[in-house]
């Protein structure tokens, strides 16, 4: 590495540090949790973006569409049709109820039994998300760096945890709108230098990805091995949108740290707007990048592009950083790996700030209120020890994820199996007045297991008859759908019990007031 990338990395580094140690005077739990409520629209909705915009999602897009998976970029209608749910739906019952997470809501609907379930299964996905997450990217700025991939994971795992445990949520949010930042430029410059090196202009970087392949950009076969294929990204990635960004406790903390609900509602769209500006952008490097090593497959390996991408499943994930390794000039390597770092670490911070905020509120206060300590100095302290613990056990686990297999397929069918049957919870709670909470137990249960049963049955199949699994993102309908149907189905088995916990009549209640 150039002393100028390094001078890069450094000042990133320092500058989220600084972050944590300049909002970390004057801590309450409720500042260190919600930020004391006070946040506005544009740093709750840059934050939700730069957070479950994962270190995936900053490797993947470009490597997805560098292969034959432009297709990819229908999340965005996915994501576009998501959005006005969360808006309308969610964002106004955990504003209008003033819950500390999610999961209290289920309570009030169902039983407490619900919420630790709920809540359990949260803190299931979002450790595993975290460290599959936290692994992808690090694959990288270790090829970049030299430096090895525990040391890389180590190194970031322990500044995010750093300021996370200095400045609480207010200095996450405000990090993670600095990593926005960082990333989009990152994306703009990667953008030009690709097409101020192609010896074409755009007009002929399209002709050259285009020629010769069919279904880049949409392809509805009926088939569920079919990688990215448009129906399971439209039904699938809606579904986990909707599970992400409407109740996973890492989005709906910043929505309860706006100042208002309007904010709230108004961070959901930045957050739209933001994802719009990213997602091409990443996929367009895929295109422009596809282009240039076509002129120049050489510097991939021997032979044309398409016999190297035939020959090697993993040229794809290679291309971005072999360009920036190769043709990116001193400062801005350094400027691509602060945006992989950030990355990372807005997938960190923001895990075992919300896993914590989740263990303290749904498990400890409630279900041992004895150990809650009486003095809020005494409470920081216990908090701040819960999420070193949680992030010792997110980075130990990132080290080991390598082994278990494509880090893509791991993070779906990690966050399949516990987000689907957990949308569904939230679906029936709110739109089911028969819905009880035995047979919400039950169908989750169930559907859980089945859904994990499912994967392991495909993968033993697999490789038996080596042949291809069903692609990760369909288990996402498959979870939801077995959850909803069987917890609907078996409320019937007992009388309906009255509530006042339904969204309309949420609505309506807070209406009257």
């Amino acid at each position: 590495m150039h002393p100028l990338d390094i001078a890069a990395v450094v000042l990133y580094l320092l500058i989220v540090l600084g972050f944590g140690f300049a909002f970390g005077r004057h801590q309450s739990r409720r500042e260190f949790f919600a930020a004391s409520r006070s946040m506005g629209w544009l740093p709750v909705g840059l934050s939700v973006m730069a957070t479950l915009f994962s270190s995936n999602s900053f490797v993947f897009y470009p490597s997805a569409a560098f292969g034959d998976s432009l297709r990819i970029g229908l999340s965005l209608v996915a994501f576009t049709l998501m959005t006005p749910v969360v808006i309308w739906v969610f964002i106004p019952v955990y504003s209008r109820l003033k819950v500390e997470t999610a999961y209290e809501y289920l309570e009030m609907r169902f039983h407490i039994s619900v919420r630790t379930l709920a809540s359990g299964l949260f803190v299931l996905l979002r450790i595993g998300w975290m460290a599959s997450a936290t692994y992808a990217a690090s694959v990288v700025v270790s090829s970049m760096t030299g430096v090895s991939q525990t040391t890389v994971i180590i190194g970031l795992g322990v500044v995010s945890i750093g300021y996370t445990v200095l400045g609480g949520l207010r200095a996450v949010m405000w990090t993670d709108v600095l990593q926005f930042f960082v990333f989009a430029t990152t994306i703009l410059v990667t953008l030009g230098l690709i097409l101020h090196l192609n010896d074409s202009g755009v007009g002929e970087i399209m002709h050259t990805y285009f020629d010769g392949r069919e279904g880049l950009i949409v392809d509805f076969s009926p088939s569920l091995t079919l990688p990215y294929g448009s129906w399971v990204i439209l039904i699938g990635v809606f579904l986990e949108g909707l599970s992400a960004f409407g109740v996973d406790q890492v989005a709906v903390q910043r929505y309860i740290s706006a100042r208002s609900e309007r904010s709230s509602q108004w961070g959901a769209v930045v957050n739209l707007v933001g994802m719009w500006i990213v997602i091409p952008g990443l996929l367009l490097i895929g295109v422009g990048l596809y282009a240039y090593f076509a002129q120049h497959p050489t510097e991939l390996g021997e032979g044309t592009l398409s016999e190297i991408l035939t020959s090697d499943a993993k040229v794809a994930d290679r291309a971005m950083p072999d360009f920036v390794r190769l043709h990116f000039p001193p400062g801005l390597a350094g400027l691509f790996l602060a945006a992989l770092m950030a990355a990372i670490m807005s997938s960190i911070d923001s895990g075992v700030h919300s896993v914590t905020t989740a263990l303290v509120v749904d498990f400890r206060d409630r279900l041992f209120p004895q150990f809650r300590p009486k003095d809020d100095a005494s409470e920081l302290r216990w908090i701040r020890f819960l999420v070193v613990t949680i992030g010792i056990i997110a980075i130990t686990l990132a080290c080991f994820v390598g082994p278990l297999g494509n880090v893509f397929d791991v993070g779906k069918k990690l966050t399949a199996a516990f987000g689907g049957p957990l949308l569904a919870i939230f679906v029936l709670a709110l739109f089911s007045r028969r819905a009880n909470w035995r047979a919400v137990l039950l169908s989750v249960s169930l559907s859980t297991a089945l859904t994990l049963y499912l994967m392991y049955v495909q993968e033993m199949h697999a490789l038996r008859t080596n042949t291809t699994q069903w692609f990760s993102v369909w288990y996402w309908p498959i979870g939801f759908g077995t959850a909803l149907g069987l917890g609907y189905i078996t409320s019937f088995l007992q009388p309906a019990i009255p509530t006042k916990y339904t969204y309309f009549q949420i609505i309506q209640d807070n209406d009257r007031d």
